[in-house]
């Protein structure tokens, strides 16, 4: 039995479980639902992760890297920048034609207090932000964010994102008990950034 699973499969495609620290509690997130994805534990026994712990479990679904992989677990992503771009370094490096994506709340770059985006060129192709709300008061109500000036920091990160040519989406989550998401106005605010937009309906199970 796998202690941490750093790997995991959706649908057949591979997605990275990386850290499950976070920077957010939203209130719909799966992590507060259920323990595990497709059956895969989500929960990491130690948070003392190295790139090379993720590329031996990458090894094992080398048949499935060219489709595509997704930096997205029970946690932020971009908190273990380093070990996040020595493995995109290395999925580049060896499937050159793989297209990588980071699922991330967009506050990367508040967290390290430096342009992360720069060090992430030529290593991620995409990345899907959390908008979650048209509004600082709805997103923080929902998101429950642990920084100052969390919905400021994700906007801008989507912003300089696009500008920078990573293809870059903003997405909500709609349809979670009553909150209502203005999912126009969340367009808008995609659209005049330069980013894609995309409404996700929620699930119980999550995906």
């Amino acid at each position: 039995m796998v202690k941490n699973n750093l790997v995991y499969l959706l649908d057949s495609k591979i997605y990275i479980n990386l850290t499950n620290l976070c920077t957010n509690d939203c209130k719909f997130c799966i992590r507060g639902l259920k323990d595990d994805v497709v059956g895969a534990n989500m929960w990491l026994e130690t948070e003392n992760i190295t790139a090379q712990d993720v590329i031996a479990q990458l090894k094992q679904h080398e048949d499935k890297i060219c489709s595509g992989v997704t930096f997205c677990g029970y946690g932020e992503p971009t908190i273990k920048i380093d070990v996040l771009k020595e493995v995109a370094k290395y999925i580049k490096e060896t499937y050159p034609n793989t297209l990588i994506r980071v699922n991330t709340n967009g506050h990367g770059c508040a967290i390290h207090k430096r342009n992360i985006l720069d060090e992430l060129k030529g290593i991620v192709d995409e990345f899907s932000i959390s908008l979650n709300g048209e509004s600082e008061a709805l997103y923080n109500e929902l998101s429950q964010p642990k920084i100052e000036n969390a919905y400021e920091a994700m906007k801008l990160f989507a912003k300089n994102a696009a500008e920078s040519g990573f293809k870059t989406t903003l997405s909500v989550v709609t349809g979670y008990k009553n909150y209502a998401i203005d999912v126009e106005e969340c367009e808008k605010i995609a659209t005049s950034i330069g980013a894609n937009f995309r409404n996700r309906e929620w699930l119980d199970n999550g995906y």
